[in-house]
């Protein structure tokens, strides 16, 4: 038998490179998305159960709802998607805006099929604001059932001229992708 003598505990530092950053995501729940909710959902319960990063799940339709409560539970998140009917991502992206708080330190996912219902130009706008304040912002386009990208082509070309990296990633890479983007890697050439 070992029985130890003396315990010895080493807290983490609260400025470790990880734990210093804020994830929103900022998740589509339009009728659209019917084929992509168990990857929008999967991929929100996978951010959002990494303790090292403080996050921020939100959901819309043509209303935003904040999820983020339900975080400690990735079951009660998970149920908690439930989609709607029309889309309003430039409404959602505007919510997210007040949740900014360090835009160095925040990265901004929006999960989406991008086939918006609102302000196309006002949309726009907002995600190159965000982007110039300094937040990392990542389009994660919507994947079907079948494991096939699902995504408005005209819309996601106008985000990705912006800078903002706008592809599809299938929910096993998303440890990888967000360590590229803790790292501040070029995310043109993920894979």
């Amino acid at each position: 038998k070992i029985i130890p003598q003396k315990y010895y505990f080493f807290e983490r530092s609260a400025t470790t490179a990880a734990n210093k950053y804020t994830v929103i995501l900022d998740i589509d729940q339009s009728g659209s998305m019917s084929s992509s909710i168990m990857y929008s959902s999967l991929t929100a319960c996978i951010l959002a159960s990494m303790n090292a990063v403080k996050t921020n799940v939100i959901a819309f339709d043509t209303t935003v709802v904040d999820l983020t409560d339900l975080c400690q539970d990735p079951v009660d998140l998970l149920y908690g998607f439930q989609l709607g009917g029309g889309t309003d991502i430039h409404k959602s992206v505007k919510y997210c805006e007040q949740l900014i708080e360090q835009p160095d330190q925040t990265i901004f996912f929006l999960i989406s099929d991008l086939d918006e219902g609102g302000n196309h130009a006002g949309l726009l706008h907002r995600l190159q604001e965000i982007q110039e304040s300094g937040v990392t912002v990542v389009c994660l386009l919507a994947i079907q059932d079948g494991g096939k990208p699902y995504y408005n082509k005209d819309m996601a070309q106008k985000v990705a001229n912006l800078g903002i990296p706008c592809f599809a990633c299938a929910p096993l890479k998303l440890p990888d992708l967000l360590y590229a983007v803790l790292q501040k890697h070029d995310l043109s050439s993920f894979s």
